[in-house]
């Protein structure tokens, strides 16, 4: 597996090429992980069945889902028709159970009526996900997009009045009604909508190459669909709309449809 230099080294060795590797990696080979590679331009890249999106200079990215088993592999197909697959060994990770009680039942166990409701808008979530642009914001680190106390971390099981459900896919971070929120890392919002079923104020950042953050729960969405916003950027605030027991924000990382921690992410501070 190469894991061998931090990003910044990439730059670097982009500057002299005879000293780097075909193709390197780097990021957090775990359950949750991000990896960013560089490769010689022109490659073809595949991971389990996606072709990755390979910018001009040979920059790739993709993520482990919270359940990606041990063993998994990277192929390569260089321009000189050579290839090479490599090994990626994901560390396996535990997770704990959150008991949550308290909820609306409704929000637990949706009635009939608003199925239609609930399917509607999963579609329009999936489609913000499927985006694969060019842009490569995702290198320059993330920001927390708000201070607070961690209320609920990535990965645990989470069981609703009692009735298990589905994992926790962000981290929950505790703060007033109110406060505001900022775009950990600049690009492009892909979705925004003040009131979805189970995560209200719902609003979602395009960072390039199937990255994007999602913001759940939220009190106002300062900025539309479509509007390219800043690293550091006010998008929002935090709410209490949802499905949920108290204020706080839901961050997520999506690499389409995987699943990131966004503490494994390189964290910056300006």
């Amino acid at each position: 597996m190469r894991i061998l230099v931090p990003l910044v080294a990439l730059v670097l060795l982009a500057a002299f090429p005879a000293l780097a590797e075909r193709t390197i990696l780097n990021g957090v080979f775990s359950q949750g992980g991000l990896v960013i590679g560089r490769t010689e331009p022109g490659a073809t890249v595949r991971f389990e069945d996606r072709v990755l999106r390979v910018s001009g200079d040979g920059v790739f990215a993709f993520g482990f889902h919270r359940d990606d088993p041990p063993e998994m592999s990277l192929q390569i197909d260089y321009p000189d028709k050579s290839g090479e697959t490599i090994p990626l060994k994901v560390k396996q990770r535990s997770y704990d159970i959150q008991r949550i009680d308290g909820l609306p039942q409704k929000k637990v166990t949706p009635p009939p009526e608003v199925i239609e409701r609930i399917q509607r808008e999963a579609a329009a979530v999936r489609e913000a996900r499927a985006r694969d642009t060019a842009v490569e914001e995702f290198l320059n680190g993330f920001l927390w997009p708000v201070d607070g106390p961690i209320s609920g971390v990535y990965g645990s099981q989470r069981v609703l009045n009692g009735t298990p459900r589905q994992p926790h896919y962000g981290v929950d971070v505790a703060a007033p009604v109110g406060t505001p929120v900022v775009a950990p890392a600049a690009g492009t919002v892909s979705f925004a909508d003040a009131d979805l079923y189970y995560s209200g104020g719902t609003l979602m950042i395009d960072h390039g190459h199937g990255l994007a953050s999602a913001f759940l729960h939220m009190h106002s969405v300062d900025v539309a669909a479509g509007e390219r916003v800043q690293r550091g950027q006010r998008i929002g605030t935090v709410g209490a709309t949802g499905r949920v027991t108290g204020a706080h924000l839901d961050w997520r990382v999506n690499w389409f449809e995987k699943r990131l921690d966004p503490q494994l992410l390189t964290i910056v501070k300006e």
